[in-house]
Order: C-alpha cells, then structure tokens, then sequence
C-alpha cells in the first residue's frame, strides 16, 4: 500500500513539472530502500561514471558546439550549401536538410537548430516560392538529421550508458545519416519539380568566396574523423581539439565572439546544459543499477519470448516503443533511462549493440517530430507562430520518408556495421 502512495505521489509530482532527474532518484532511492541495499549504490553509480576519462567530452563538445551556435558558423554554413547546390530545383531544400544535419551534429539539440538555422532558411524559402507548407514541414523534421553524425552529445552518452565504444558508434552513423539526408533530398527535388522555384547557376567565384568565408570550419568535421580513425587521438581528445579550435577560429580569427561578453556567456550556458546532463545520467544509473540487480530486463524479455520469437519481430516493437519514447521524452533522458533496459534484450535477440545505438538514436530523432507530442513540433511552432495543428500536416510526409529510410537502417545491419568491420 505505501509503495502504490508512494508512485501516485511520483506520478503527480511528474505531472505538475517536477524535474525529471528528482523522480528517477526517487524511484531509484525508494526501489533500493525496498529491496534493502543501501542507498549508497546509487552513488556509487556516480562514481564509475566519474572515473571514465570519456566523460570529458561531454563538456568539451557541448562548449564547442554552444561557440558555433553564437557565431556566425550558422550563416557561412548555408551560404556555402547553397554556392554548391541551389542550381538544381529543390536545391534550396537540399541546403536546409545539410546545413542542419551539419549544424545539429556539433550542437547535439535539434531544437536549437529549428531556433538558429530556421530563423535563416525559412524566410529564404518563402521568398523563393518554396510553398509554406513544404518550409515548415522541412525544417521541421531536418532538426534531427545530424543526430547520427559525428561529434554528436547523444552518440557519446548513448556509448557512455551502453558501454559500447564511441569510435565505432561516431562511424556507424555516418552511411545511415547520409541515407535519410539524400531520401529527403530526392523527395524534396520531386516534390519541386513543378513548383517554380526560384534557382541559380552555379557560379564557381561564388562557390570560392563561400569556401573562404568558410575556410577555418570547414575542415572540423575532417579533423575529429581522421584524427579519431587516424589513430592520432581518442574521441576525448579529439573533444579537446575540437573545443580548442572552435575557440580559436570563433573568438580570434573570425571574430563573432567578443572575448569579454560573449565567450563567459557562452562558457555558462554550456556548462548549465552539462550540469542537467550530469544530473540527469547520475540519477538514471542509479535507477538503471536497480533494475540490473532486480533482474527487470530478463523479466520483460522472459515475458517477450511468449509473444516474440523472431529477430525481425523485435526490431518492429522495439522501432515502435522508441518511436513513442522519442516523442515523449527528451534524447538525453530517453537514453539514461531506456539503453539499460533493452540493450540485454537486444544481445539475447542478436542484435550488434553498434547497430542499435544507431536504431535507438534514428528512432529518437524521428520522435522529436512524431504528432501528437513531438517536442520539434512545439519548437517550431513557436518559432515559426504558426498553429500546431499546420505542423502536424506539415511533417507527415517527412515523417513517412525518415520512416522508410528507419526501416532500411534497421533491417540492413551492414549499412551500420560495414564502415566499423
């Protein structure tokens, strides 16, 4: 009785917008305190983690990717996308799906990248006769694209909680990312075939200034691979590098961060983005610990031999579970709370534990835009000051096409594990 007092208690104060870190520690002192072990295991969670060099990347992306988000990195990334492709019809689309691929892998937040690189892109497609509808639908849905690509926070924490290695998680999702990017792009060139959109021709000056203007950023992403898979240095260092650089390039060379004002802002709000992180990942693991020790996943998967008995049946209930889970929880708690759950269940059904972080963090990010709830949804909305309901409309079809491309990603392993093997 006071167990069942005690999860009503929870579940309101979930519902009138207690932190979410609060109710997993609840849950997870109370479920130990129950089963009578001391309360210092969650604790002690907290300190494995601290103990693992990689979780100093964490930090160090983050402040790199909050730097570029503050800079004019946002600006010279969709003029140099559109020097080299708005001479083909729908070109302005296949701008919009690189840029925020690009820019969501550095900042690890879509939501940031509907904020940041719509306020850019959408006015550019109106003006261009893009239709209204295929503008918010696009950027949207392309706020997760980048999710899969490297340095991307939700790979590293998805490697840190699974204890999966990152090196090989950052080059698994790089064919699968790609794979969603260029089936929007075609559905977009389609789509806009017979919609007169304004185009222009490639112009090789243009195509050199952009390149220029964007000469310090544009080898980072070729930095972090081949110094990664160069073995020249770890993902953690790697974060270093990449933090250093970007504030070099940002601060010092391009300018767009006053040292005095911006840089100290920027360093704050990163580090309070971190600290939620933390706080977050102590909480669940301590609540994760429980459930390993309670043997919660052998129950759930003792209970889903009796209705599952096929790998390809597994993966159909497990893309639609994190589907739901994606579009009602953010990415970082969606992963502390969930990996420990299923990634036993996966092993016991032959799932490669690579493959499915790129499963759980695909289906996350087609969640942020899943109706009814979807958090881009929200995002956009407000950005943009258009009513939910026309964002609703507005996705589907994108929804479908990233659905398409999930089910490729899923039932095709190689795709994930052929770069990594």
């Amino acid at each position: 009785m006071t167990e069942l007092l005690f999860g009503l208690l929870l579940l309101l104060l979930a519902l009138f917008g207690t932190s979410l870190f609060v109710i997993i520690a609840a849950v997870a002192l109370l479920a130990f305190f129950y089963a009578d072990i001391d309360a210092s295991a969650v604790i002690i969670e907290l300190y494995r983690l601290a103990s693992q060099p990689v979780l100093l990347a964490i930090p160090l992306f983050t402040f790199a990717g909050y730097l570029l988000a503050e800079s004019k990195t946002p600006q010279r990334l969709v003029n140099l996308s559109r020097a080299f492709f708005s001479w083909l019809p729908g070109g302005l689309a296949i701008v919009t799906l690189i840029s925020c691929a690009i820019f969501t892998a550095f900042t690890g937040a879509s939501g940031v990248t509907i904020i940041a690189l719509g306020g850019l892109l959408y006015p550019v497609l109106q003006e261009e006769n893009y239709p209204e509808k295929f503008n918010l639908g696009i950027l949207t849905s392309s706020g997760n694209l980048g999710l899969l690509f490297p340095p991307s926070l939700p790979i590293i924490l998805y490697g840190l909680v699974s204890s999966t290695s990152i090196d090989k998680l950052f080059i698994a999702g790089i064919i699968p990312g790609t794979i969603m990017i260029v089936l929007l792009s075609v559905y977009s060139v389609y789509k806009m075939r017979k919609v007169h959109t304004q185009t222009e021709p490639f112009s090789g000056k243009r195509a050199w200034q952009a390149i220029k203007e964007a000469a310090w950023e544009i080898p980072l992403p070729f930095i972090i691979l081949f110094g990664i898979y160069g073995g020249f240095f770890t993902a953690t260092e790697a974060a270093a590098v990449t933090a250093f650089y970007v504030l070099i390039v940002e601060v010092f060379i391009y300018g767009d961060i006053d040292i005095k004002k911006g840089l100290p802002k920027v360093m704050r709000d990163s580090m309070i983005l971190v600290g939620g992180i933390l706080v977050i990942l102590a909480a669940a693991l301590g609540l994760a610990s429980y459930m390993i020790d309670a043997e919660i996943p052998m129950q759930i998967l003792a209970w889903m031999q009796t209705f599952i008995t096929s790998k390809f049946a597994f993966l159909l209930v497990l893309n639609i579970f994190l589907l739901v889970v994606g579009a009602l929880m953010d990415i970082f708690s969606a992963i502390m709370v969930v990996v420990p759950l299923i990634i036993p269940i996966a092993q016991n059904f032959g799932v490669d534990p690579v493959h499915l972080g790129v499963i759980f963090l695909a289906n996350l990010g087609i969640g942020y835009s899943t109706p009814p709830v979807g958090m881009n949804l929200f995002i956009a909305s407000f950005r943009f000051e258009k009513p939910i309901m026309k964002l609703y409309i507005a996705t589907i079809p994108f929804i479908i096409i990233l659905l398409v491309a999930l089910a490729i990603i899923t039932y095709i392993p190689e795709l994930s594990l052929w770069l990594v093997r």
